[in-house]
């Protein structure tokens, strides 16, 4: 039976006096967890509401849709949910809830929880044949809505996937020196995660269908009004794994550096005014 349960005659609608005490049960385990608080749910809600998510899963990028082919982000697309079927944007929406939100504080132990409705970020993603997500720690400020990022909630779409398959996720130590978790994408999995800027983890295993068949999650983001402006803002933040051929992103490496040479006055007016305009 899933973890929550959501009627076929109600995709997007969580029963609030059945969700609001499911993160209680959890949040021992979920904050004793290494090497960062987390925790793995299987059959996490009614597979009916992500069935359809697969059969209308898009195949075209939307206006909002950011793909990444790179040495860090390998053929990777995200959808924006809004322009997913009215039945799967209700399912997005209600991600953003009051229910669902309750569930994540009481889980996490973090009050005050902020949804993105934005989902900068966030939505469908799909990773193609031979594609992978270097290990990292992400964006930890986000800066149309001045928050800070707390939370990563993930599930996974993909059936009957075999570890041979590659794509798992990847849980990894502060120092990186040891892969704490590795997990597969399987489908009805949910992961969720404290996000800081030493949560490491990815996926860095390149996806190996037999059937070229792609891998396929649900990602979610989470804040707090609890982001201070005399902290160094980053954005996503790639590690090499030990012994590996894992690049890091000297682009970003040598931004932040100016970053932290240039006056803070200057910084702080480019930042306001990549806001005001919108970036």
């Amino acid at each position: 039976m899933a973890y929550f349960e959501i009627g076929k005659k109600s995709f997007g609608l969580f029963d609030i006096e059945k969700i609001k005490n499911k993160g209680l049960e959890l949040s021992e385990k979920y904050k004793a967890a290494k090497p960062f608080p987390h925790i793995i749910i299987d059959d996490f809600i009614s597979p009916e509401i992500l069935e359809k998510c697969i059969e209308e899963f898009p195949e075209e990028a939307d206006p909002d849709s950011l793909t990444f082919d790179r040495e860090q982000e390998r053929f990777k697309t995200g959808f924006n949910p809004d322009y997913l079927s009215p039945v799967l944007r209700s399912l997005f929406y209600s991600f953003n809830s009051r229910p669902f939100l309750t569930f994540l504080e009481n889980v996490t132990g973090i009050k005050g929880l902020i949804p993105d409705p934005h989902f900068a970020g966030g939505g469908f993603h799909r990773i193609n044949q031979g594609g992978h997500l270097s290990v990292h720690a992400d964006f930890n400020h986000h800066v149309k809505l001045d928050l800070e990022r707390r939370i990563n909630v993930l599930i996974y779409l993909n059936k009957n996937w075999s570890e041979e398959y590659g794509g798992q996720i990847e849980l990894w130590d502060e120092d990186m020196n040891d892969c704490v978790v590795s997990a597969t994408p399987d489908f009805n999995r949910c992961v969720i995660f404290n996000t800081t800027s030493s949560s490491y983890h990815g996926n860095p295993q390149p996806v190996n269908h037999p059937k070229e068949v792609p891998r396929r999650s649900i990602a979610l983001y989470y804040y707090t009004a609890t982001w201070d402006g005399s902290r160094r803002e980053h954005t996503t933040q790639f590690r090499a794994r030990p012994s590996s051929a894992d690049k890091v992103d000297w682009n970003i490496i040598f931004k932040e550096l100016g970053d932290d040479f240039l006056p803070p006055i200057l910084v702080r007016t480019y930042r306001r005014i990549k806001r005001k305009l919108g970036f």
